[in-house]
């Protein structure tokens, strides 16, 4: 009752598929606010962000044993799938993105070989970078792509029960495909499993919109969207599985499943002062934004300072007072009356 009275405050579900012993999950109804999504993924996965999360849901886990893999699925269509494991509400969902912790695998773990995918099949949109790009270069990712991939042997149209969907479909066509790309991942992961034993970590991010099609083309009361809908959640239990299993049982496994993305609230209009404020892009001599490392950093600098300091200070004064007798290296060539004054 709570949410047919205020829509958009919960609308969709994170759930945890499959996770490893040290990252801990609890089992409760908290909601997370849908912006912060990506800093679960983050700390999970042991990096630092911008802002504390005061989120019940995750508890400190094993600081020394992290998960090796992150996958991200996010379903558009559906405020909630019927899969196993750990489901929390999502609050205020509006769009989010991981490249927060895209950036930081890459920042860390330069020199080595991070898998880092993120691919949304519907729109074309694909980001691979590192070792992807020769391990996934063979991914179907353009529609094109993905239809000629369907009706080739090895596809999944040979082992999925269709029921009421239709192979002559573009709508249902354009949901197959999608559950292809899973497929696809997996298989080309098991080929190439040096990947997933190497030191660093990797992150996997895909979106599927093909369930929403369907449920605008057939209504969300037909019988396509039910079979749909019972389809995907077993091709991402199947998928969730697979990619646990390929990396040793370190691995998180999320599904984000929201029935459309709230925007935010913003005024489009523009204001008459725009171009005189393009030229000068800070008018009122305002500070730079705050960094959160910068009491970190002149801690560092301060400290670091004084010690060279009084490093100086003492080095210097033991200098002055010394006594030349001691020291027959200086003294060695010289004559015995200089020594003696």
């Amino acid at each position: 009752c709570f949410q047919c009275l205020f829509p958009g405050v919960c609308g969709g579900e994170f759930s945890i598929l499959r996770s490893p012993q040290s990252v801990a999950f609890r089992d409760g109804s908290w909601p997370i606010p849908g912006e912060r999504i990506p800093d679960v993924a983050a700390l999970t996965m042991g990096f630092s962000v911008e802002e504390d999360l005061p989120w019940p849901g995750l508890g400190v886990g094993d600081l020394f044993h992290r998960p090796q893999a992150t996958v991200l699925v996010t379903v558009k269509g559906v405020d909630k799938l019927p899969v196993k494991g750990f489901s929390y509400p999502i609050e205020n969902a509006v769009p989010f993105s991981l490249d927060s912790v895209a950036n930081a695998i890459h920042t860390l773990f330069s020199e080595e070989t991070p898998v880092v995918l993120q691919l949304a099949p519907s729109e074309e949109r694909v980001y691979m970078v590192g070792k992807a790009n020769a391990v996934f270069e063979d991914l179907s990712v353009t529609l094109r792509q993905l239809r000629n991939r369907l009706f080739q042997d090895s596809s999944i149209l040979s082992s999925l029960p269709l029921n009421s969907l239709s192979r002559n479909n573009e709508v249902d066509l354009l949901f197959l495909s999608e559950l292809q790309v899973l497929h696809d991942i997996a298989s080309l992961l098991s080929r190439h499993k040096h990947l997933a034993k190497d030191h660093s970590p990797d992150l996997y991010s895909l979106e599927l919109s093909g369930l929403e099609e369907v449920g605008k083309r057939y209504g969300e009361d037909s019988q396509q969207f039910k079979d749909a809908s019972q389809i995907l959640v077993d091709s991402l239990q199947k998928f969730a599985d697979e990619m646990f299993n390929l990396y040793g049982g370190n691995a998180v496994v999320e599904v984000v499943a929201v029935k459309e993305f709230n925007s935010p609230l913003s005024r489009k209009t523009r204001s008459i002062l725009q171009a005189s404020q393009s030229k000068n892009e800070n008018p009122y001599n305002l500070a730079y934004p705050y960094n959160y490392d910068y009491s970190v950093i002149f801690n560092i600098v301060l400290w670091m300072m004084i010690g060279l300091a009084l490093a100086v200070i003492v080095i210097s004064y033991n200098l002055w007072n010394m006594d030349p007798g001691y020291d027959s290296i200086i003294y060695r060539m010289t004559n015995q009356k200089i020594r003696m004054d």
